[in-house]
């Protein structure tokens, strides 16, 4: 049974850092996307930063040059660095695996889920 668990949110200022962490288990990183997550309310679901199983990646606009997606294959931990963050980072956070490889990060499709870890930015 696929199980992505998230952790690693909290509460910080803006200009802080988090980590998030998304333990998977189920299956291997290989052939497949993994992903990072975001949605407030009010708002729709937004990608934020993809990995391909050629370790290609892909970051939104609001995220590029702050964010970092990266595996951890022994251990089978996908990571989030956030830095300088700001209150607009304001969100819950998923991790999300696809079900099989795609070309590109962009085509990245996503079968399974995490339950989400939330992360609050204060000014």
């Amino acid at each position: 049974q696929v199980q992505l668990v998230e952790s690693g949110g909290g509460s910080v200022q803006a200009g802080g850092s988090l980590r998030l962490s998304c333990a998977v288990s189920g299956f291997g990183y290989s052939r497949r996307c993994m992903g990072w997550f975001r949605q407030s309310p009010g708002k729709d679901n937004e990608k934020v930063a993809v990995m391909n199983s050629d370790g290609s990646t892909t970051y939104a606009d609001s995220v590029k040059g702050r964010f970092t997606i990266s595996k951890d294959y022994a251990k089978n931990i996908l990571y989030l660095q956030m830095n300088s963050l700001k209150p607009e980072d304001t969100a819950m956070y998923y991790c999300a695996a696809s079900d099989r490889a795609y070309p590109s990060p962009a085509h990245c499709f996503f079968d399974y889920w995490g339950q989400g870890t939330q992360v609050t930015v204060s000014s």
